[in-house]
């Protein structure tokens, strides 16, 4: 083929999904189990009647509410297709040369090294702590005038533990005001330590903070992708420069608006979903496993190299979890049935 395509492109690695298997209990992606609520759903077959039509460009309504809800102006939200999408739009705003850097915690959201390469720039990954946290200091000590930006993931995706207060404004105060800092809180609703700051609290006085916030989790949209971010004017400006036009396709607009009318009952959902994971989490201890603190819908298994062989004997036992190789495995907090599902292959694969 005579086409001159990126050679640098070989090296990006492809995003690896939780997977489906026919028969089988999928622990594997972070999802509710349950479907959205019926006036979602609603909403949804009303949009669909006009899907000959495209969908609002400036995801305008949308916005509005999202506004409204959060105390900030419009001009300071941008709605994307998922916060995957916006991770990619932010670093294409601020890296431009080769040479940029992002520096980001690893093992975290799998996505970010992948919207780094596509950008250009340079990973710079920065190794958890023992507990399976982002360790600030280190990265902290790894910003260059080269980085451009940071990814921080609380709750972080796939260990659980969320960054606190005190360590995160410590951090943020260090960070040099040219180097972006996108706080990723995909998992917020189900963040239950009072020592958890809310980012949007963290955003005066930081022009160089964006906060990451997605409907796929708690508000049970996963399979319309929408989510949005929060900072200053500029950066929201800049993201809009980049956004893909209609890129959040009309049902997902009107899901999404329809979904924060029935918070209580989402949000009710999300309760059981964190007791649970105390459930989940403290069987597992009493069966042997290492389980770190976890603030997300999942639990963590730091099982390194017996990872592939865990995730080989859930799958014999039906059920499907994530597992990174060498690393350990993600289990989704589900429903009590569900749970005890797994909870019974694990119990197993220990006997």
């Amino acid at each position: 083929m005579d086409l001159t395509i990126r050679a640098d492109l070989d090296a990006i690695p492809a995003y690896a999904a939780g997977r489906t298997v026919p028969g089988s209990l999928k622990l594997a992606s972070n999802e509710i189990s349950l479907p959205p609520p019926p006036a979602v759903l609603a909403a949804i077959a009303e949009a669909a009647v006009s899907g000959n039509r495209y969908p609002d460009p400036g995801v305008t309504r949308l916005t509005a509410r999202l506004a409204e809800r959060h105390g900030v102006p419009a001009e300071r939200i941008a709605v994307g297709c998922g916060s995957v999408l916006l991770c990619q739009q932010l670093t294409q705003i601020v890296c431009g040369d080769p040479g940029d850097e992002v520096v980001y915690a690893w093992r975290s959201f799998e996505a970010y090294p992948i919207v780094v390469r596509v950008s250009n720039a340079r990973i710079v990954p920065v190794p958890l702590d023992e507990e399976y946290r982002h360790d600030l200091k280190a990265m902290a000590a790894a910003i260059t005038p080269r980085t451009r930006l940071v990814f921080l993931c609380s709750p972080n995706n796939p260990t659980g533990p969320a960054l606190r207060r005190d360590e995160l404004c410590a951090f943020l105060d260090e960070v040099p005001p040219g180097v972006l800092v996108v706080l990723d809180e995909a998992y917020r609703e189900f963040v239950t330590d009072p020592d958890v700051p809310d980012g949007l609290t963290l955003l005066e006085g930081r022009p160089n903070l964006v906060v990451l916030r997605t409907f796929s989790k708690a508000y049970r949209l996963a399979g319309l992708r929408v989510g949005y971010a929060v900072g200053a004017p500029e950066v929201i400006t800049a993201l809009r420069k980049v956004y893909p036009a209609f890129s959040v396709n009309a049902l997902a607009q009107a899901a999404a608006l329809a979904s924060l009318d029935c918070l209580p009952e989402l949000m009710a959902t999300c309760a059981e979903v964190t007791e649970e994971r105390e459930r989940v989490r403290e069987a597992l201890l009493a069966l042997g496993f290492q389980v770190p603190e976890t603030q997300s819908n999942f639990v963590w298994l730091p099982l390194g190299e017996l990872t592939t062989r865990f995730a080989e004997h859930c799958e014999r036992e039906k059920v499907i979890v994530r597992p990174f190789a060498g690393d350990g495995v993600r289990v989704t907090v589900a429903s009590a049935d569900e749970n005890n599902i797994f909870l019974a292959a694990a119990r197993k694969f220990h006997s």
